[in-house]
């Protein structure tokens, strides 16, 4: 590993993957357009922290600019490419859609059309445990079928997928996409779940909780996932299979689960929160929302096999490692 790629290294997975790289002595490029779906402070100041690096630097362009894009990747000549950029998000793709098909879609061909052109050794991408749609057959292995997503944002991350799966039969860029469950930990999206229940039990404020509280979720701490993500570019697909692997026996590709192989309450985790704040949270049930999904489970075996290592850290060490966090970067 010497040169990588990483887009997206101004969010919350890349900035915490682009880290973890710098620390194992790659010299990294990170592609970001530091877009206002959330606050763009919180991105400068990920990046900030990452430009301390001297290994670092930042290309401030568009993954869905062909030109721009493919400029900075010709000039770099990455050997792995992690690309991470992506609109995520369930409920908001009910609301702007469009904005999934330029990210997401448009994005993504641009990257592997460049990984095509420059012969990337590695391509690593992102994809979501919410490709397994209304599968209920739990742990989600990689071998199952992923036709049935429940939301326009799990529909575009199932077609990068195979998107990929195409171009690497066709031109042998070795692909691994890996399916996230549930990220959380310092420096998250204020979007998520754990940011927004911080927030309000902090300002007193009720805090939605969904399904009447009945959902469970494999929570992976962040930095297990950039372990396991980097882990990953040394697993490069090839035409031997590990046992239960999800390697494609037409193309160097393969699907690997990264989740912590365990389930949690949500109502036990925002229980996690209270504690760690030392506040009870004012609680405003709800019903289900449209395209959500009521439970989720990994199976790690697949990235342990390939990998030697599963996330193991659990919510009652992620969760006040989130809030100490919190408290410091918003103490004013």
């Amino acid at each position: 590993m010497t040169r990588v790629l990483v887009t997206g290294s101004a969010g919350f997975i890349g900035f915490h993957t682009a880290s973890k790289l710098l620390q194992r002595g790659a010299t990294v490029l990170g592609v970001d357009n530091f877009s206002d779906y959330y606050d763009p402070a919180l991105k400068e100041a990920r990046n900030d922290i990452l430009s301390n690096h001297p290994d670092f630097r930042v290309a401030r362009v568009s993954i869905d600019d062909m030109a721009a894009f493919g400029d900075v990747w010709a000039e770099f000549r990455p050997d792995v490419v992690i690309h991470l950029a992506a609109q995520a998000g369930v409920r908001y793709s009910i609301d702007a859609p469009e904005s999934y098909v330029a990210a997401n879609l448009i994005g993504t061909f641009n990257v592997l059309e460049l990984a095509r052109r420059h012969a990337t050794k590695h391509l690593l991408a992102a994809s979501t445990s919410s490709v397994y749609g209304a599968n209920t057959d739990m742990p989600f292995t990689e071998t199952q079928r992923t036709a049935t997503p429940l939301s326009f944002y799990a529909a575009t991350k199932g077609a990068t997928e195979l998107m990929g799966h195409s171009y690497a039969h066709l031109y042998k860029t070795p692909m691994t996409f890996f399916r996230f469950f549930t990220v959380y930990g310092p420096w998250g999206r204020p979007d998520m779940a754990l940011f927004k229940f911080t927030r309000g039990i902090l300002a007193g404020e009720p805090i939605d909780i969904y399904n009447n509280g009945q959902m469970v979720r494999d929570f992976t701490y962040v930095d297990d996932l950039a372990e396991a993500i980097v882990r990953l570019t040394e697993a490069v697909p090839g035409t031997v299979p590990v046992e239960g692997d999800s390697l494609s026996p037409v193309a160097p590709f393969r699907t690997v689960n990264i989740g912590a192989g365990r389930q949690t309450q949500l109502m036990d985790y925002i229980g996690e929160i209270e504690r760690a704040l030392g506040r009870e949270a004012i609680k405003n049930f709800m019903p289900m929302q449209q395209g959500d999904v009521p439970a989720t489970e990994a199976s790690s075996a697949l990235l342990k096999a390939l990998t030697g290592y599963a996330p193991s850290t659990p919510p009652s060490r992620g969760i006040p490692a989130f809030v100490d966090w919190y408290l410091a970067h918003y103490r004013n």
